[in-house]
């Protein structure tokens, strides 16, 4: 008889799991939620980048801030940094050189620290397109839509804040842009920009100010936001593209522990690293060489990070248009690029899921996502919002481009403005025909099944085109699309003869459910489908025999590759015997 002792580490983790247990009642609680699982696909990873980056931000934040001094007093440089030895400077910008040059590792982590910020609001706004391409946002998840652009607008601001802090003549220029967007803002524009610097520009409080709000405000509310969209994945459970076995009502994957743990926290591992990697090779800001921020002067030929590119592509590129009302000069060319356009295209964002939602009619919960294909008018959109943003972005380095290529800048300038205009409406028509061409063409996969490309000729001489049916995954992926009718054009009155009051609305919203879904290519029933493929099973059934055949073909050794089949003259004077036989 043996007995069976556990491991010391085992025995103290089981005790320790009784005393929590016996308190918090977590045995419970992590039976039920360690097992909950996970789908498995690529594009959830990027959702992970987003988190993963910003612990990063968050790591190497707090050892900046063990350094750096937000003080805007000035102080002549007498740090490791010889050229500008002697130059008068803020202290921020002094602390800023100094873990630059003299604090150990203080150059890899601020570019760390960059680098990861740059990638975070880039995984944000991948995820979101992700989001919005297949659907994500429909209900019951309108909400966590919100939080999604709540995080996008405050990664934005952390963006700012942080990329203003060194007080560089490069950051420097960003904040005088600023200003003058705050006093562009019609009756409360001048008072909005003394209430920000503290009086007038530069002054001496808006570094501090903005420090502050970089390392405790947007922080705080993006720790909030990103555990209350983690909280609302968890609870509403996570999408899943269609699938064999895939419902509304399941979810197929992997669960949390321990495979999902432990491919999360690899991944954790190799984003770290390759962000570390990054800072270690590639200088990005690099500010010594712009100097300290002077109000006199302006850097040239230099640009934001790429995430505001946009918002400067729409200043340069609008045209000189101000007016004078009762007294108040309204600069257009500063207010509508950089306050009312912003303005609405995020309002815009946070409320499509509802105009969507309202304009088809759709109010069932959604698990499974859905192909940007199956949704042509929500996938032209997007593509849509794309060709604008880049056609703005690019806008914001039209200086470089002008120079580098030789081109003219008024006529580059102009060019951009056209397409400004012109591009989204011809990238909205082409996505949408690619879109219906994909659904004619996914039904006609189901209707007549897979086009093999060979030619068959039968017994009485008809030649036909093989096809094959589809597998049980990718006819699971086709077969999953949903059709939604148009919603029906209202009556101005009824049978009674009573007005509709409702009309004007409800006419409305049937133009929109219009647009959104007149064109859809309808799904085949199931009956459909199942005749479709038992076709195409039967057709390829009529070429078995001949790839039977074929298959015992062989190749002598000695005949240059040419086939032969069992029973057949390998040589001309076996072919000549045969004949003569």
């Amino acid at each position: 008889m043996s007995a069976t002792t556990d491991h010391p580490i085992e025995q103290v983790g089981g005790v320790t799991a009784k005393y929590v247990d016996q308190r918090l009642g977590s045995n419970k609680f992590l039976g039920r939620n360690l097992g909950k699982v996970f789908p498995d696909h690529w594009s959830f990873m990027l959702g992970e980048i987003a988190l993963y980056s910003f612990i990063v931000v968050l790591l190497t934040g707090t050892f900046l801030t063990l350094f750096y001094d937000p003080s805007m007093v000035e102080v002549v440089y007498n740090g490791a940094y010889v050229p500008l030895k002697g130059v008068e400077m803020s202290q921020a910008y002094a602390s800023t050189l100094d873990i630059s040059f003299e604090v150990r590792g203080g150059l890899l982590i601020r570019q760390m620290h960059h680098w990861s910020a740059l990638i975070f609001v880039a995984a944000i706004a991948v995820h979101m397109f992700r989001v919005f391409f297949t659907g994500a946002f429909r209900k019951p998840r309108e909400f966590n839509w919100l939080v999604g652009v709540g995080l996008t607008a405050l990664a934005l601001g952390a963006g700012f804040t942080g990329y203003s802090l060194p007080d560089d003549l490069l950051s420097g220029t960003g904040l005088q842009i600023i200003r003058g967007i705050l006093q562009s803002i019609p009756l409360v524009g001048t008072w909005s920009a003394f209430l920000m610097f503290g009086g007038e520009f530069p002054g001496t409080e808006i570094i501090p100010r903005l420090y502050a709000a970089h390392i405790l405000l947007i922080p705080g509310l993006l720790l909030g936001l990103i555990s209350a969209h983690l909280m609302m994945v968890w609870t509403q459970k996570h999408t899943q593209f269609p699938g064999p076995g895939r419902t509304n009502s399941n979810v197929v994957g992997y669960p949390l522990l321990p495979v999902y743990m432990a491919k999360a926290g690899g991944f954790f591992f190799i984003v770290f690293g390759i962000i570390a990697l990054i800072g270690g090779l590639v200088t990005v800001n690099p500010i010594w060489i712009f100097g300290p921020y002077m109000p006199d002067q302006v850097s040239a030929g230099t640009q934001p990070d790429w995430y505001i590119g946009w918002l400067d592509g729409a200043l340069r590129l609008m045209p000189n248009w101000e007016s004078v009302i009762a007294g108040f000069t309204i600069s257009w060319n500063v207010l509508i690029p950089s306050v009312i356009i912003p303005g609405i295209l995020f309002t815009a964002l946070a409320f499509y899921p509802f105009l969507e939602a309202w304009a088809t009619g759709d109010k069932r919960e959604h698990n499974l996502l859905e192909r940007p294909r199956n949704a042509p008018v929500r996938t032209s959109i997007g593509v849509v919002a794309i060709v604008f943003y880049g056609i703005l972005w690019i806008g914001g380095g039209n200086d470089i481009i002008a120079t580098t290529f030789d081109l003219s800048f008024n006529a580059l300038a102009w060019t951009l403005r056209v397409l400004l205009i012109a591009a989204p409406p011809i990238a909205f028509v082409v996505t949408k025909r690619i879109c219906l061409g994909l659904q004619r063409k996914d039904r006609e996969k189901l209707l007549h099944g897979y086009e093999s490309g060979r030619v068959l000729r039968l017994p009485h001489g008809e030649f036909i085109e093989v096809h094959q049916p589809l597998n049980y995954k990718e006819l699971a992926v086709i077969s999953a699309k949903e059709d939604l009718p148009v919603l029906p054009a209202p009556v101005k009155t009824d049978s009674d003869g009573v007005r509709n009051p409702h009309y004007r609305v409800d006419q409305l919203r049937h133009k929109v459910s219009s647009f959104f879904l007149r064109d859809n290519i309808e799904r085949p029933t199931d009956a459909e489908i199942e005749a479709g493929q038992a076709h195409a099973a039967h057709s390829a059934a009529l070429e078995a025999p001949l790839n039977e055949y074929e298959l015992q073909d062989e190749d002598p050794v000695g005949h240059g590759g040419v086939l032969h089949h069992p029973g057949m003259p390998l040589t001309n004077q076996e072919q000549i015997d045969q004949r003569q036989q």
